[in-house]
């Protein structure tokens, strides 16, 4: 739970949030069995965690240019620097509100390339859709795209689109105005039963903006755009008016479209169209989203193309670029913090002065159950490159903020200037998921778990004899 919370918020982190939900569920639990009251802790963890948030983001440094850039994508991926230049050199070329889709290449070799695409703030409509269940993702190639601002009311207003896509074995991506639950059950039960290999997202945004945005969609995908007011409705709609996708990727809050190469000139034309209308208003909001337009339009998709020798040392490399490509774009969002556990080191330090603010005794106790877990990841990086946990911790303490312990090289130096920087919002988000799965957890007076049934042994047949 803590990992999956992790990646949905911040994308990166996964490890730490674990390592620092353990050790605040372990002294919980021994602070339970001597007599604390576990309401009580929590509510002492939770006060701690709210005000060392407030710290860190006063203390986070914005990223700045391609070096904080790069530092931040090397460390998320585990100290490669060939991804940490992969990433860097994606976002120069898409700039920070771009989107990143990684591949797999047919050759041994990575690169990067711009293709045209957009990336929408709406994700599937039913987690019943996701295609890929380790990473809870929906993932299409080469996607039939219907583009409608109409709510599908009814099945019957789609079933001959259903029934082409399903002839033709491509899956169908449904963006609309709305759908009503009847339809979304009847496409989730086909959908399990593989019957129908079809996503929905609902468009985001309202009235003329939401209705420029699916134009734009449509226009991007080579699709017919199926509106009333143009009089093209859904009962008469052929799978001629579908557009077409070359990759599309669903999370639970966002969609990214690769288009097909063929509707370049389109988009293009497109562009330039918003930026002569943007040039002659004066309305400061339809500036604004007019620009938004163009933004989204113009920024592509700079698709990493991942190339590996076997099928192992692919996927290792491609989950190191994603967690490089979250961790960075976090970055970019929030600024970096001190990494090596350095930053939670320095935090540790002003629980005493947050703990003098509880009168309650179990509060307290809960506030030194934050400050003990703080340590754990610094002792864990500094256990895995072979060095006694305790000194780093000691001798960190001593530093000043940006200062700690650098496994890569064994010296203590500033962290930020080294390049060893942890996005602020994956820190801050491993802390406060930590905090609140182990508060679930102290407070939790039974938990049930699935008893794997062990398979007896079979009895071999002997003829003659009835077993």
């Amino acid at each position: 739970m803590v990992a999956t919370k992790m990646n949905d918020l911040a994308g990166d982190g996964t490890t730490t949030a674990i390592v620092l939900a353990r050790a605040m569920i372990k002294s919980g639990m021994l602070a339970v069995a001597f007599g604390a009251n576990p309401v009580s802790l929590k509510k002492g963890m939770d006060k701690t965690v709210k005000e060392l948030v407030k710290v860190l983001k006063k203390k986070s440094v914005p990223v700045r240019g391609r070096d904080d850039m790069k530092a931040v994508a090397t460390i998320s991926s585990g100290n490669d620097e060939f991804v940490g230049n992969l990433i860097a050199e994606a976002i120069e070329k898409i700039g920070p509100d771009g989107v990143i889709s990684i591949e797999s290449s047919s050759s041994f070799e990575t690169s990067v390339i711009i293709e045209e695409g957009m990336k929408i703030d709406k994700g599937y409509m039913s987690p019943h859709f996701i295609t890929n269940h380790d990473k809870s993702i929906v993932e299409f190639d080469n996607a039939k795209v219907l583009v409608t601002d109409q709510k599908i009311s009814t099945v019957k207003e789609i079933v001959p689109l259903l029934e082409k896509t399903t002839q033709l074995s491509v899956p169908l991506l449904i963006i609309a105005e709305d759908i009503s639950r009847q339809v979304l059950e009847t496409l989730v039960v086909n959908k399990m039963q593989g019957l129908l290999n079809v996503a929905v997202v609902k468009c985001p945004g309202f009235l003329e903006g939401k209705k420029a945005l699916l134009q734009d969609i449509a226009l991007m995908t080579g699709a017919d755009f199926l509106s009333g007011d143009l009089g093209l409705t859904l009962e008469g709609a052929t799978s001629d008016q579908l557009g077409i996708a070359r990759k599309v990727t669903i999370t639970c809050n966002s969609t990214t479209i690769v288009a097909d190469p063929t509707t370049k000139a389109e988009i293009r034309a497109r562009i330039l169209q918003i930026k002569k209308d943007l040039a002659e208003t004066d309305n400061a909001s339809l500036s604004r989203k007019l620009s938004e337009r163009i933004a989204k339009l113009s920024g592509g998709v700079a698709v990493i193309k991942v190339g590996a020798h076997t099928e192992v040392e692919l996927e290792d490399r491609k989950l190191r670029i994603e967690d490089a490509k979250n961790a960075t774009f976090a970055a970019m969002a929030e600024g970096i913090v001190p990494g090596g556990g350095a930053t939670y080191i320095h935090l540790s330090e002003l629980i005493p002065i947050i703990k003098n603010s509880m009168e309650d005794l179990d509060e307290q106790s809960g506030a030194d159950i934050v400050a003990k877990a703080l340590l754990a990841p610094a002792k864990s990086i500094a256990s895995n490159a072979g060095v006694d946990g305790e000194i780093v911790v000691e001798k960190t303490r001593t530093c000043n903020w940006q200062t700690g312990y650098n496994a890569m090289t064994g010296r203590y130096e500033d962290l930020l200037s080294a390049g060893v920087a942890d996005p602020c919002r994956v820190s801050r988000c491993a802390l406060q998921n930590a905090v609140s799965i182990a508060g679930v957890v102290l407070t939790t007076q039974a938990v049930l778990v699935e008893k794997i049934k062990k398979p007896e042994p079979a009895i071999p047949h002997v003829p003659g004899i009835t077993p």
